[in-house]
C-alpha cells in the first residue's frame, strides 16, 4: 500500500517509529516531513499527505502532531478527505470499516509507539465495508 506520512515538530519521534514500522512491512512510504524539532505549521504538513491521497499518488495518509486534533480539523477541511483522530484499536477499525477515513491522525503527546503502530495495523488491516455506510458517508458531504 501506498502511505504519505506528515507530522509537525510535536510529532517527528512518533513519525519516525510509524514510517520505519510500515517500511518494515512491507509499504511504500512518502515521507512529507518535518524532520526536526524546529517550530512548523501542522496545516502545512496536512494538507500536503491530503494531496497526495486526493490526487491517489497515496491510497492512505497518517498525521501526527502533538495531539492529532490539529491535523484532523485541517485535513477535515480537504476536499474528499475523512480523517479521524483515534486512540483505541476498535475506532482505528471503524474509522476505515465504517466512515472511510483514509487519513489516520494520532497525537504523540497522547499516544505511546506501541500502541500507535497497534492502532496502525489495526486501521490498515481494514477496507471500507461501503453497503448502508456508504450512503452515510455521502450524506457527510451534502
Amino acid at each position: 500500500m501506498r502511505i504519505a506520512i506528515g507530522s509537525d515538530h510535536g510529532g517527528t519521534d512518533l513519525k519516525a517509529a510509524i514510517l520505519a514500522h510500515l517500511i518494515a512491512n512491507g509499504h511504500d512510504v512518502q515521507d512529507l516531513g518535518t524532520d526536526g524539532a524546529t517550530s512548523v505549521d501542522y496545516p502545512d504538513f496536512a494538507k500536503a499527505v491530503c494531496g497526495r491521497v486526493v490526487d491517489d499518488t497515496a491510497d492512505r495518509g497518517i498525521l501526527v502532531c502533538g495531539t492529532g486534533q490539529g491535523m484532523a480539523m485541517t485535513a477535515n477541511k480537504v476536499s474528499g478527505i475523512r480523517a479521524a483522530v483515534v486512540n483505541d484499536t476498535f475506532s482505528a477499525r471503524m474509522a476505515m470499516l465504517h466512515n472511510n477515513a483514509k487519513v489516520l491522525c494520532l497525537g504523540q503527546r497522547i499516544t505511546g509507539s506501541g500502541l500507535a503502530l497497534e492502532l496502525v495495523d489495526a486501521w490498515m488491516s481494514c477496507e471500507f465495508e461501503g453497503g448502508r455506510h456508504q450512503r452515510r458517508v455521502a450524506k457527510m458531504t451534502s
